[in-house]
């Protein structure tokens, strides 16, 4: 790889020597691989980065010089798909349902999503902060540097802007990059049910104009599936997301193909979520729209699906495949990001350097981020994570022995 055009050395603030980069541009292929390089930063952006060999001079008494020791430096993780913010748990249902109980059956005695509306309903924000804290931690001390978070345990208004304004205070409380998903229509509550078309209406209609009004989330996303909302109801929150100016992702075509994707592609969606049942029509779809799939494998795990997600189509299209844990107390009640790329290889048959690519540059342009998050490259935000290993294969290979020495968030250590 070669080094553009750099800028002034003088400005720069901080200069990492003796490390490996793997950079993540051009897709993650071959990581963007640099050994024996060098990174320095400006105002919280990359300012050059390349072989050690090809340094520019620069001012040692102004420049904070750190020796990386041999060390690897990625770009700060992203998680682009959690449920984060939510009261209670579901550790009973999980108890149940390896005893045999059915899922009508633990619905029939409360579970299911309404158990833990019911208990998001009930908690204090100061309470949902605290829950959601310790998981947001979690996966901050794993490196992860930007995390997205959908509401949808709250299906009213108060408290669907309930846990967007939690999603917002956790953004000031870690030194982290949260962006805000607005899930309204997450499933039926129970004060409207068999009244789906009533609710769509409320979110449409109350919900999201208040959402844009007060900023309190970037994105709309609508589980479009048989088990939650049709094609008509999902295109009516679609048109409502664009008619305030909020961008779309969809969860779709988890459990059967709906052709929420397609649709999706047609509003110029950031992303399709989930995607086990995926056509090749709509992978066709997502091509042309330039959207991500981002692939779930921690709920994949968590339910004992069978149905893996079409890599190869996906591969064969050229969509770019994300990954994320998809943290939520009903089917994926997992916080470790380093989990879910062992995953993605074992379970998905992803190579490492997708699935890297999936947790840095494919996760950044799920969200709309591309520009300026997701790759080690100049003028790009110097979100970093360095790691004590000996090539980059090692951050799918091995989990629950953490290797992150230190993160680095818009130009400052964090940890």
């Amino acid at each position: 790889m070669t080094t553009t055009t750099q800028p002034i050395p003088k400005e720069w603030q901080t200069l990492w020597l003796n490390v490996n980069l793997a950079t993540m541009v051009n897709g993650g292929e071959n990581y963007g691989e640099i050994r024996d390089a060098a990174l320095a930063i400006s105002e919280g952006k990359i300012a050059w980065l390349g072989k050690k060999s090809d340094l520019p001079a620069y001012d040692k008494k102004v420049v904070k010089v750190i020796d990386g020791q041999g060390k690897w430096l990625t770009p700060g993780l992203i998680d682009c798909h959690t449920h984060l913010v939510y009261g209670g748990n579901r550790a009973n249902e999980f108890e149940m349902r390896l005893q045999g109980k059915s899922y009508q059956e633990i619905a029939e005695a409360g579970g299911g999503i309404v158990s833990t509306v019911k208990a998001t309903r009930e908690a204090t924000e100061a309470e949902l902060l605290v829950s959601a804290l310790a998981r947001l931690t979690t996966l901050h001390q794993q490196g992860v540097t930007t995390v997205e978070i959908k509401s949808g345990y709250g299906l009213d208004l108060d408290n669907e802007v309930k846990m967007l304004n939690v999603a917002g205070m956790l953004a000031k409380t870690l030194p982290m990059t949260i962006k805000r998903t607005f899930l309204g229509a997450h499933a039926l509550p129970i004060e409207y049910k068999d009244q789906p078309d009533d609710y769509i209406s409320l979110v449409c209609d109350e919900m999201i104009p208040v959402i844009a009004e007060q900023k309190l989330a970037d994105t709309v996303d609508v589980f479009c599936e048989n088990i939650g909302f049709n094609l008509q109801q999902t295109e009516r929150v679609f048109t409502a997301a664009k008619q305030y100016g909020l961008a779309i992702k969809v969860h779709a075509e988890q459990l059967s193909d709906l052709g929420g994707t397609e649709l999706a592609a047609k509003f110029q969606a950031l992303s399709s979520d989930h995607v086990e049942f995926l056509s090749e029509s709509g992978i066709k779809a997502m091509s042309a729209a330039n959207m991500t799939a981002v692939l779930l494998p921690g709920a994949f795990y968590f339910l004992r699906e069978t149905q893996l997600p079409p890599i190869e189509l996906l591969r064969k299209h050229g969509v770019p495949m994300a990954i994320a844990t998809d943290a939520n107390p009903g089917s994926s009640p997992i916080c470790s990001i380093q989990l879910m790329l062992n995953m993605a290889c074992t379970l998905f048959r992803l190579t490492p350097s997708e699935a890297l690519a999936g947790v840095t540059c494919n996760a950044a342009k799920a969200l709309g981020l591309s520009n300026f998050k997701g790759q080690l490259a100049v003028g790009f935000d110097a979100d970093i994570a360095v790691w004590n290993i000996s090539q980059p294969a090692e951050l799918c290979y091995q989990f629950g022995v953490n290797p992150l020495r230190a993160l680095i968030q818009k130009g400052k250590q964090v940890i």
